[in-house]
Parts: structure tokens; C-alpha cells; sequence
């Protein structure tokens, strides 16, 4: 540029003016190349430094940090979460702290991560909670095997069984909610951040739950939900803890498992038996709040009545016969026939349905003595099967006149037993079938000690 003058005064007031001279080109390249190097950033791998967002694209993002070329963030090193759209991570104009992944790539391009920034910020502030044993909160952002996914600032391991004070086996409802949790293992070599929601329920909700085993009396009956069912039993969440139905308190039959009975979701009424204080654990029974079919059946039969029932096991001692739903009694060996008898099979099979007199009745030892004998004698029908039983079994007063079982000849009286299973709503092989299978309650206790005769 050639000097330039101008004529116009510098101040009104005046009358002359002094010219001021203009001169261009007056630095070399070489040192004009010094002055922009120096008003570039300088940056090194591994080094933290912010931008501003210049271009948001499908698979990447521009970010304008001052240096000779703009660096980019590839849509991996966005964010800790997977397969994210970076228009849902950064908007233009935001400004952002990346760490510098290499100076110069294979295409000579500047490329950055934001994860990585955010990585070693966070790692600091984790270490200085876990060291405080504090607590970290952050949404859920992925289920994987074995548990879930939390954004800490890094991405932190909450196994399935620490999300919860018991284990839960549906994790996918859990995706987006934010939750808190104590850090229970770190470990920056590995990468490894290991969480439990589990231990910071036990540490916020002693107070509550203190209170809540404080209030439970046993013998008292609650409402509640089964929460889960394993093979010993059943978890039922009383509002404020879970409590266990153990499966022999399930019901007053044989329960094979609890699924039976039971499945997750069903609300319940159970009866509490016990609440251990120093283990925090509370013992349930849901058949307690059920009618006691022994009490039923002690209540509207008598000894020496006539029951029809069903062969259910035979053993060296007797036979086994279902006189009632859920209740089975012994027909000792020696009343089974009037003549002796070696072996039970020689007077009955499993499955055979016949007549029986009730020779005894212990309610307290859930014990019932039955004999086949005294019936083929005769005696008062029970009451229950007067309507069912036609009057061939029995005469107008009540005693019992009809035939033996006959097994290869079914009588009326088996055909009314089967009426009889069909009106109380009961299916085709309810009754225990003879398969080796455990006599439903006191059975089992009695066939360990035979009657005597």
C-alpha cells in the first residue's frame, strides 16, 4: 500500500492540519506466520480442552477450539450411552469440554472425545464420594446381563440383585428412572464401577423398617403381594417388608410347589407367625387364614360312622384311604378283613373306592383309624352321603346295608362316589394316585407308626 494524505483537519478549531502517515506490508511472512501460530491453541494427546459446536452431523460433530483446524467428535466418543443420535447430545453453538484423542489422524483430522472428557472429570468426583462413602445418582440407560446400566457420569454396574432388597427378575421397567446408589467397588485400571441400590435401601430404610417389625405382631393377619415364589415358598410384600410363606404353610394339602398355589402378583391375605427382630425376617402362613379341613371333618363326622373313600397307598401295615378332601386315613392290617391277612394287596388296590367305618378320630395328632372290616358289618352312613348314596346302601335308619366293593363289577355306590367327586368339583385324578407320592399331612406321620390292632 502507497502512503496515503488527506486534507480534511484533524480538529475544526484549527487551521492547518499535520498529516498522519499509513504504512502497510511493513511485516514479513515469516513473521506474520509467528503472530497466527501464536493465536492458535496448542494441544496435546490426552489434553482437556472446550469449543463451541459448529456442525452437528448423522455420525459426527464439529467443534471450533480455537486451533488451526476444527476437531472432530465421532458419534461414539459423544456419550457413554450406545448408538446415540448426537443431535440428541449437542446442539450448535453449545459449548463443550472434549479430551484431545490425536492431533492428526490417517486424513490429518483433529479428533476429540466428549465421553472421555466427561470420563476423567467424573472419575474424580466417584472417588471422592466412594472415599466419603457417599451416594451417586444417575438414570438408567441400559439393561445388560446380570443388571443394569447407570450413567454416573461413566457408566456404572448395578447388579440385579443389589437393585432391590430382594432380587428382581424383571429389569427392563427400571430403563429411565434415576436412582441412587453407594459405590461398592472402583477400579480405574479395569474401567470398573460396581453400585448397589441395595445397600443404600438398608442404610435409608432401617429406621423404617425397625419401625414397621416393631408394629407386626404375630397372630395378626395383613394383607399383601406375592412378590416372588421359589421352590421353598413364597415372598409376600406387606407394604413395608416381605415376609415368607413357606411352602408347608401354603395350604393344608400337600403342595408339590408353590407355584401351585401361588404367583407373583396375587394379593393375599396371610397370618403372621413369626418376627425376627436381629435377622429382619418376618415368617407368613396363608393357610392359617384357610379352613383346617381336619377341623371341618372332625366337626361333621363321628366315630363309628360310615364314610365312602378312595385307596390312595398301600404299605406293609395297612392301606391308606382319602376319606375327605385333603384327608387320609390308615385301615390297619388287621381291619381289613375278618380273616387274616398277609399282605394289603390281598384285600385292596389303589384306586378301589369303598366303605369305611371310623374307629377313631385324633384331631390333635391329625389322625383318623379306619376299618374295612367293622364296615362290611354295618353302621350309621355319615350325613353327607345319605343325599348321595341311594337307598340300597343303607335302610331308612341310616345303617348300612349295601355290598362290598367289587372292583370287576362297579356298583351304584361307585357310580355315586363319582357323581358325588363330579358335584364337589373335583377333577379326574385329584385324589392321590398310588405312585409312591407322600400322604397329604398327619398321613405321613402315621404311616411311620402303624396302628395297632
Amino acid at each position: 500500500m502507497t502512503d496515503q494524505t488527506t486534507d480534511l483537519p484533524t480538529d475544526p478549531t484549527e487551521g492547518a492540519y499535520t498529516p498522519r502517515q499509513i504504512v502497510d506490508n511493513n511485516v514479513s511472512d515469516a513473521d506474520l506466520e509467528a503472530l497466527y501460530s501464536a493465536s492458535m491453541v496448542g494441544v496435546d494427546d490426552g489434553q482437556l480442552v472446550t469449543g463451541t459446536v459448529v456442525k452437528v452431523d448423522h455420525d459426527e460433530v464439529l467443534l471450533d477450539i480455537g486451533y488451526k483446524a476444527e476437531g472432530v467428535i465421532p458419534s461414539r466418543e459423544l456419550s457413554i450411552r450406545n448408538d446415540v443420535n448426537p443431535s440428541e447430545i449437542v446442539s450448535l453453538g453449545d459449548e463443550v469440554e472434549a479430551l484431545v484423542l490425536t492431533k492428526e489422524d490417517k486424513e490429518g483430522r483433529l479428533i476429540l472425545s466428549k465421553k472421555r472428557a466427561q470420563y476423567e472429570r467424573a472419575w474424580g468426583k466417584i472417588e471422592e464420594i466412594k472415599e466419603a462413602d457417599g451416594v451417586v445418582a444417575g438414570p438408567v440407560i441400559e439393561v445388560v446381563k446380570g443388571g443394569l446400566i447407570v450413567d454416573i457420569g461413566l457408566r456404572g454396574f448395578l447388579p440385579a440383585s443389589l437393585v432391590e432388597l430382594r432380587r428382581v427378575r424383571d429389569l427392563q421397567p427400571y430403563v429411565g428412572k434415576t436412582l441412587e446408589a453407594k459405590i461398592i467397588e472402583l477400579d480405574k485400571n479395569r474401567n470398573n464401577v460396581v453400585l448397589s441400590r441395595r445397600a443404600w435401601l438398608e442404610e435409608t430404610q432401617k429406621e423404617q423398617r425397625d419401625e414397621f417389625l416393631t408394629n407386626l405382631r404375630p397372630g395378626e393377619r395383613r394383607r399383601g403381594v406375592v412378590s416372588s415364589v421359589v421352590n421353598f415358598g413364597a415372598f409376600v410384600d406387606l407394604g413395608g417388608m416381605d415376609g415368607l410363606v413357606h411352602v408347608s404353610e401354603l395350604s393344608w394339602k400337600h403342595v408339590d410347589h408353590p407355584g401351585s398355589v401361588v404367583a407373583v402378583g396375587d394379593e393375599i391375605e396371610v397370618e403372621v407367625l413369626e418376627v425376627d427382630m436381629d435377622r429382619e425376617r418376618i415368617s407368613l402362613s396363608l393357610k392359617a387364614t384357610q379352613q383346617d379341613p381336619w377341623q371341618e371333618f372332625a366337626g361333621a363326622h363321628q366315630v363309628g360312622e360310615l364314610v365312602y373313600g378312595r385307596v390312595t397307598k398301600l404299605v406293609p401295615f395297612g392301606a391308606f384311604i382319602q376319606v375327605g378332601d385333603g384327608i387320609e386315613g390308615l385301615v390297619h392290617i388287621s381291619e381289613m378283613s375278618a380273616h387274616h391277612v398277609d399282605l394289603p394287596e390281598q384285600v385292596v388296590t389303589p384306586g378301589e373306592e369303598l366303605w369305611v367305618k371310623i374307629i377313631d378320630l385324633d384331631l390333635q395328632r391329625r389322625r383318623i383309624s379306619l376299618s374295612i372290616k367293622q364296615a362290611a358289618e354295618g353302621g350309621i352312613v355319615a350325613a353327607e352321603y345319605q343325599e348321595h348314596f341311594g337307598e340300597h346302601a343303607y335302610d331308612s335308619e341310616g345303617n348300612y346295608i349295601g355290598p362290598s366293593f367289587d372292583p370287576d363289577s362297579p356298583s351304584e355306590g361307585q357310580e355315586a362316589w363319582e357323581q358325588y367327586y363330579a358335584e364337589h368339583g373335583y377333577e379326574e385324578g385329584d385324589a392321590p394316585e398310588a405312585d409312591g407320592g407322600e400322604p397329604v399331612d398327619g398321613a405321613a406321620d402315621e404311616a411311620a407308626e402303624p396302628a395297632e390292632g
